[in-house]
């Protein structure tokens, strides 16, 4: 087994020794990996020439951009009329404002166009999630930050969401608006044909009229 020591560098000799050689008195400079990810990579700041070639700096500041430059994902869940998609919108202003411009992913605009001809039933949901996921990953990995906006009831989806996309950069959201509001709002009229099928689906002596 060959040993191998701890090296730091001495400031003013300009070299490395191992830390338990180093001259009594002497200023030296260490980093840990930990320092180097979150002391330098993810603040921006370019890791010393005493510690790497400025060549090698540069390319890691490159594949490990700051915080503030990396992909992400803000996924707004909840139920139809909670307000998911007007809160996507101010929240693409705020992005804007300071300076990251957001892809915006509504669920019904996605059905529209990326998912036509799928219907309702849970695989077919879960389908129209998950081709959500997929562009919303392919956008982060290039790093651009994404608004999804979608009712998506399934835990199971979502989480092969932020699988795809990775779990710091998929932030979930879940927008918690009461029902009652959400039934009040009914931009689409889900609400009402739900409770026109109920109506229909009950027996004729738990109507209004039978019980009068």
């Amino acid at each position: 087994m060959v040993p191998f020591e701890e090296l730091v560098y001495l400031k003013d000799e300009a070299r490395y020794v191992e830390a338990g050689e180093v001259p009594a008195g002497a200023a030296v400079a260490n980093i840990s990996g930990t320092q180097v990810r979150e002391d330098y990579l993810a603040k921006g700041r370019l890791l010393p020439e005493w510690f790497t070639r400025r060549e090698t700096a540069e390319i890691l500041r490159q594949m490990y951009p700051p915080r503030n430059q990396q992909g992400f994902c803000v996924w707004f869940t909840g139920l139809s009329g909670a307000g998911k998609s007007t809160i996507s919108e101010v929240l693409n202003v705020l992005l804007l404002e300071h300076g990251r411009i957001a892809t915006m992913l509504d669920g019904d605009v996605v059905r529209t166009h990326l998912s036509k001809g799928l219907g309702f039933s849970r695989e077919d949901r879960d389908t129209n999630i998950l081709r959500i996921g997929f562009v919303a990953a392919e956008v982060v990995k290039a790093g651009g930050a994404v608004i999804c906006a979608a009712v998506s009831p399934y835990r199971a989806a979502r989480n092969q969401c932020r699988n795809m996309l990775g779990e710091e950069q998929f932030i979930e959201v879940y927008v918690n608006t009461p029902i009652e509001v959400c039934e009040e709002r009914d931009i689409k009229g889900l609400y009402a044909k739900a409770a026109a099928a109920r109506s229909k689906a009950l027996p004729a002596w738990t109507t209004p009229t039978s019980r009068r």
